[in-house]
């Protein structure tokens, strides 16, 4: 009797082990996943981080109502024909998707046939 205890015991045993296998499996590929959406904002990030700092530069000596002044001022000054094409073309070059199918997201395989086919339009 004994003997069909022990081998009882053992394939719980092993059912216990493949079980807790397929978790680990299961969190592994959640790390995964975890880890490039992290990869992903970060590069995000500092481009978003770099696009600032190239077109507000910060300067302690101008308080915010001048800032906003000035930034109403060149918005002001931008407001031509094509502007929307421009602001699109610079998006794509600073690295981001214009296309309908991946709006906003950050390019990371090189060039995109959807955006560059919308630029050509």
């Amino acid at each position: 009797m004994e003997k069909k205890n022990i081998f009882a015991q053992m394939q719980d045993m092993e059912a216990q082990l493949e079980h807790m296998r397929a978790t680990l499996g299961d969190w592994k590929q959640t790390v995964k996943e975890l880890m490039e959406a992290n990869q992903r904002l970060n590069l995000e990030n500092e481009q978003l981080r770099k696009i600032l700092k190239r077109e507000a530069p910060l300067d302690p000596k101008v308080d915010s109502a001048e800032a906003e002044a000035l930034l109403a001022a060149r918005e002001g000054a931008e407001e031509v024909v094509g502007e929307g094409y421009d602001n699109l073309a610079r998006l794509y070059h600073e690295g981001f998707h214009i296309c309908n199918v991946y709006f906003g997201h950050l390019r990371t395989e090189g060039d995109c046939l959807f955006c560059l086919s919308f630029l050509n339009k």
